[in-house]
């Protein structure tokens, strides 16, 4: 996988099931010079041991002379085993990665954003194809040009859905968790207390949500809608299937981006019991569907920059919500183990790669430990990343790419512990404006919309009235007055850029908003753009429901709107046109997109902004451009 690269600096992440000596090259054309021919030091390639045969690589490559941009760059891994004499290239191990006619993978380093692709929310077996493949057909239709392809791909949260796990899913990471030899792991406070208990255990799979600890405070909420007798800490509804352990992450991990290991794995062989087959055997075809497009998706990943940062289901539902959530979570030894360890697993597979200049303290005590602990004493590295205030970070392109950790620095309530606590607090949100000071154009990237459906909002607000928000999830930026208060006034500060770009996903819908103020002389221009799923799906009649309501409750003419901390903007709706549609159909009015896609924003010199979504079946739905 590609991650960071500038004109400076080249980073790239990729396992291997030994030890590697890695030779680097990097040419202007297929069989012309090389800019860079050399063997990687061990400064160069932080390894980390996994398992008995996995090991987690980054390479970053720092380059003596700028590389240059708006060009196709060739680069190739040369894996050298000393030990059996042994040169072997990327494209001779895999083959597939490059595309036909090319020998080398290849990349261009954009310092001026053109286009982009962006999107989240990739759940395995969501009944949907995988968008994340359109991003290589993508990138297969414009080799010979490189100055129409994306400069990166943003993935904004939900890579991965540790809290919500198919049978056949977690039947196929146990295998890679023996075929790898990843380490088993001790902890405290559960039924199950080790791996092998865990494994061995009669909830093992398809009811895992026994195992897990529980939070009886807020048991009535679980009573009237799950006819539960307790609240779990961990709330998603699909929690039976929850990953637990670190091998199971990492393991997670290899199998949502890579169709390597699916060989080797046979679904067929499985403990699931008799009374759960027919759930196993429902999972199995998507599951199935899912693995059959990883060559695509790994090759796309090879060809463009990927960034990432996290939402909830990346760690698990609702992570954060409420300080009462904190407090019960991180106050129970085992599910602050669970929560560790999705953290772990983010951090080396997701977050390294975004900025590693940027992750250098923390780095150094994660490889550390790994290198004298492996897996033990992990709860000391979990208290690290914990603590750590630092997952996000900014790219120093035309326009500036500023990234939001929405999840780990909350403005928390301190009046009660139910209310939904803010996506950023005072202090993270007052360091996002000296970011912005100066800049004349930003791309904001928010896992959640900062504007979202009104009616939506009301929902929401309305149950956290009643002291039940995670029946909800009660996550919008609106939720938390001094939050909501902060970063609308930061949009009219009169030093903060003229013009923003936000992309959001989290909602599993699509759709596009640009948004003025009012009432103040120098006001910004903000263009939305929300892209989710990229494989996931709102409830289509819900949704259908809840835009009709919210078209007709909150109109431009309703007094409603004087009622939402909006109402001092002003806010234009872009309609979806599905290009391929006929003009009958392109014309209708629903303004949320539901369907799973990967999203292209391109920025024209003019300054046009046109947002598309590819969906998972090749349609561009496109919204009306809109001028700056």
């Amino acid at each position: 996988m590609l991650r960071h690269v500038d004109c400076n600096q080249l980073t790239f992440w990729l396992v291997t099931s030994q030890p590697i000596t890695f030779e680097f090259r990097l040419m202007l054309t297929p069989k012309g010079q090389c800019l860079i021919n050399a063997e990687l030091t061990s400064e160069q390639v932080q390894q980390i041991q996994i398992g008995e045969n996995a090991y987690i690589n980054l390479v970053k490559i720092k380059c003596e002379q700028p590389l240059p941009s708006k060009k196709p760059l060739y680069y190739d891994f040369i894996f050298i085993n000393k030990t059996q004499g042994k040169r072997q290239h990327l494209s001779e191990l895999v083959p597939n990665i490059c595309y036909q006619q090319q020998q080398f993978p290849s990349f261009v380093i954009a310092n001026e954003i053109n286009s982009l692709m962006h999107g989240s929310c990739r759940k395995p077996h969501s009944d949907s194809d995988d968008a994340l493949i359109q991003v290589d057909k993508h990138i297969e239709s414009h080799l010979s040009k490189p100055e129409q392809r994306p400069a990166m791909l943003l993935l904004s949260g939900d890579q991965v859905y540790a809290d919500d796990v198919a049978g056949p899913m977690l039947v196929a990471i146990h295998h890679v968790i023996a075929l790898l030899g990843l380490y088993d792991e001790s902890w405290q406070g559960a039924l199950a207390n080790n791996t092998s208990e865990l494994l061995e255990s009669e909830y093992c799979y398809y009811q895992r949500d026994l195992l897990l600890p529980y939070e009886v405070a807020n048991k009535a909420v679980y009573d009237m809608f799950f006819a539960a007798s307790k609240k779990p800490i961990f709330t998603s509804v699909n929690a039976k299937n929850h990953l637990i352990t670190l091998a199971e992450v990492f393991a997670m991990y290899l199998l949502v981006w890579s169709p390597e290991l699916w060989s080797s794995i046979d679904l067929t062989n499985n403990k699931i019991k008799l009374s759960d087959q027919a759930q196993y055997q429902n999972e199995l075809p998507q599951i199935e569907k899912f693995s059959q497009g990883l060559a695509e998706v790994r090759r796309a990943m090879a060809h463009v920059p990927v960034y990432m940062i996290f939402d909830d289901h990346d760690i698990t539902d609702d992570w954060n919500l409420t300080r009462g959530w904190e407090e019960a979570a991180y106050n129970h030894p085992f599910s602050k183990r669970i929560i560790g360890n999705a953290l772990i697993g983010y951090y080396f597979c997701q977050g390294w790669g975004n900025a590693p200049d940027h992750f250098s303290e923390i780095e150094q005590q994660t490889i550390t430990h790994f290198a004298e602990q492996g897996y033990k004493e992990q709860q000391t590295l979990i208290d690290n990343l914990l603590d750590w205030q630092h997952w996000h970070y900014s790219l120093n392109t035309s326009p500036k790419v500023i990234v939001l950790d929405t999840r780990t620095r909350r403005w928390r309530s301190e009046s009660n512990a139910g209310k939904p606590s803010g996506l950023m607090d005072w202090e993270a949100l007052s360091e996002l404006q000296q970011e912005l000071i100066g800049e004349a154009n930003v791309i904001l990237v928010s896992p959640a919309p900062i504007y979202g459906v009104k009616l939506i909002e009301a929902v929401q607000r309305v149950f956290t009235f009643f002291g039940k928000p995670l029946m909800v999830d009660a996550e919008n930026w609106m939720a938390h007055k001094g939050t909501a208060n902060v970063i609308l006034n930061i949009f009219r500060h009169q030093k903060t850029p003229p013009n923003f770009i936000i992309l959001s996903g989290d909602v599993h819908y699509s759709f596009v908003y640009q948004i003025t103020h009012r009432f103040i002389r120098n006001s910004s221009k903000i263009y939305q753009i929300t892209c989710s799923g990229i494989k996931n799906k709102f409830p289509e009649k819900l949704l259908v429901s809840f835009e009709w309501l919210n078209r007709y409750l909150y109109a431009s003419y309703s007094p409603l709107n004087w009622f939402t901390k909006r109402r001092r903007m002003k806010v234009k709706v872009s309609l979806p046109k599905i290009d391929s549609a006929p003009q009958h159909k392109a014309n209708r009015q629903s303004t949320l997109f539901n369907e799973s896609g990967i999203g292209l924003l391109q920025i024209a010199n003019d300054g046009e902004i046109k947002a598309t979504v590819i969906t998972a079946k090749g349609e561009r739905v496109s919204f009306l451009p809109v001028k700056k």
